[in-house]
């Protein structure tokens, strides 16, 4: 399903998405400040090596840029390494780009009760690979590739925002 553009009182552009049968709006956040007041649900890297960007192929979603839920106790930036680690076997120097806002404001089905916020966000950084090691298939991951920047939006099946989010990891000096 396409996604729908809007407009809203900050000038961003979200989009609406349908995740597990819900309709959730998405907004790009680029270098939004993250404050202990902000809820944040899942961390993700957008890891550079030769030029290149790594994709991992996660079991039941395909390739996307690694990442996932932080753990309980767990700074931000420790789960992002955790993660980018067990799904692409690598490690590097990160550099915050920014969040993405998911919202369940609009989405009738919301359950306050349930597994996520009303608000929360996705927060995303550029990575510098410094270590590559051996694949070694430990986690979640099945495989993990090497794209050019302009062909990742052709091998991750997700949505638009992603690009947004890889334009602005492109923007930012490698160390």
């Amino acid at each position: 399903m396409e996604p729908l553009d809007t407009s809203d009182k900050n000038g961003m552009n979200p989009i609406f998405v349908e995740w597990g049968g819900n309709y959730v709006k998405l907004t790009w956040h680029p270098r939004m400040k993250i404050t202990k007041s902000i809820i944040v649900t899942s961390v993700h890297a957008i890891c550079f090596r030769g030029g290149n960007v790594l994709l991992a192929h996660i079991k039941n979603r395909g390739f996307n840029y690694p990442g996932g839920h932080i753990d309980p106790g767990e700074k931000i930036e420790e789960a992002l390494c955790r993660e980018v680690y067990e799904e692409g076997y690598v490690k590097g120097t990160i550099q915050y780009i920014g969040a993405i806002e998911v919202s369940h404001e609009e989405n009738p089905f919301f359950d306050p009760k349930g597994k996520y916020p009303l608000i929360a966000y996705q927060v995303f950084y550029r990575m510098d690979i410094t270590e590559c090691l051996p694949f070694l298939r430990e986690y979640e991951s099945i495989t993990r590739i090497w794209v050019e920047p302009d062909e990742v939006p052709f091998v991750i099946n997700d949505h638009e925002l992603l690009k947004l989010v890889l334009n602005d990891a492109l923007t930012l000096n490698s160390y």
